[in-house]
């Protein structure tokens, strides 16, 4: 072994155990995340927003929910992030108690790519007979019913459809459950399911990067992701009977009502007249005592603490600038209910050295 190589070996060697230190009772300056693509943006921006008032960093991977969820359960992250809340099931399976905070509301849309079209509205049953297979092109006499006023084109519809493990599938999978019953026999809901039909893309960004690209194509993404790219968006009939886009509007009638204890909860087909119907709440998860792995008790703090800036006016003001909505004063209310239950080695985390809102 040469000077050079063994000088460098003992610089990395001590690098790691600077790093090793500082996580185990430093200062912490960085936290570990993995998960949803769907709320990346928005993501992007408040994390962004919260290094400038603490000087923490969040390194965020967007692997997907089903990713993140996994991170989690190897006990390699400080939180996961998702847009499917764990199941009873799925809870008994984690190594520990874990807590949902919900971030924000947004919607998955219905995006496609037939210039010939220039509104386009669409049935929940439409939407899954496109995805079975059993609506093909775009002049069907199903979508020509609703839409009179279009001249479509006998084009071929190529439904996308997310090749990863993903919440925003959970989400739009849950919504054809509830409003076609060929979709609740064949598919049912999931993060991950067997498609019968269709060309596959991995996280939001893929999904709309292959409509974008593909004549007749149809997918579904968050709804940042459409906008960015300026991808045509279908109007979709809610519950009510009335054909309604995602907005700020929408999105937050979708979820009036009751809010449950622990945040786990659906609000895809809404009975509200005026909500758009695949509306969703996105989470971050982590584990209720935080005192597991090699987690030292400061990055313990510096994770409950990023939590609750989470749910301040500031961060939710971020929301609605990037096409999200914010979370409404009930499900806020329980979510620092649920922030509150935190504790490192059973003991309560103080907040009260969270960055000013």
């Amino acid at each position: 072994m040469n000077k050079s190589t063994l000088q460098a070996l003992v610089l990395i060697t001590i690098a790691l155990m600077t790093a090793s230190c500082a996580g185990k009772g430093g200062r912490v300056t960085q936290l570990d995340a993995a998960g949803a693509t769907f709320p990346l943006p928005y993501y992007t921006e408040a994390f962004k927003a919260y290094e400038e008032l603490s000087g923490i960093h969040v390194n965020y991977g967007a692997v997907g929910s089903g990713g993140g969820i996994r991170s989690l359960k190897d006990e390699v992250v400080d939180f996961a992030a998702s847009d499917a809340f764990l199941s009873d099931e799925e809870l008994a399976e984690m190594p520990r108690e874990v807590i949902h905070i919900p971030t924000c509301m947004g919607a998955v849309v219905i995006a496609y790519n037939c210039p010939e079209i220039t509104s386009l509205q669409l049935t929940g049953e439409i939407i899954a007979n496109i995805y079975l297979g059993k609506i093909t092109r775009w002049n069907d006499p199903a979508i020509a019913a609703i839409n009179p006023d279009q001249k479509l084109p006998d084009k071929e519809i190529s439904p996308v459809y997310r090749s990863d493990g993903s919440g925003t599938t959970n989400v739009f999978s849950d919504y054809l459950t509830k409003v076609s019953p060929d979709w609740a026999a064949q598919i049912g809901t999931g993060k991950s399911l067997k498609w019968p039909t269709g060309m596959a893309a991995k996280g939001n960004p893929g999904v709309a990067g292959v409509i974008a690209q593909t004549d007749g194509a149809l997918g579904y993404v968050g709804s940042e992701y459409s906008f960015s790219l300026d991808i045509p968006t279908a109007k979709v009939q809610n519950q009510a009977g009335n054909f309604v886009l995602p907005s700020l509007e929408s999105i937050s009638a979708a979820a009036a009502g009751e809010v449950a204890p622990d945040t786990r909860q659906m609000i895809t087909n809404s009975a509200h007249p005026e909500a758009y119907p695949i509306s969703c709440l996105t989470w971050l998860i982590t584990y209720k005592d935080l005192s597991y792995s090699n987690h030292s008790e400061a990055e313990a703090t510096e994770t409950a603490r990023l939590l609750n800036w989470m749910l301040s006016d500031k961060a939710q003001a971020i929301t609605s600038q990037i096409h999200f909505a914010p979370l409404s004063p009930e499900m806020l209310a329980v979510a620092k209910a649920q922030l509150a239950q935190l504790t490192y080695g059973g003991n309560p985390i103080d907040l009260t050295s969270s960055p000013n809102e």
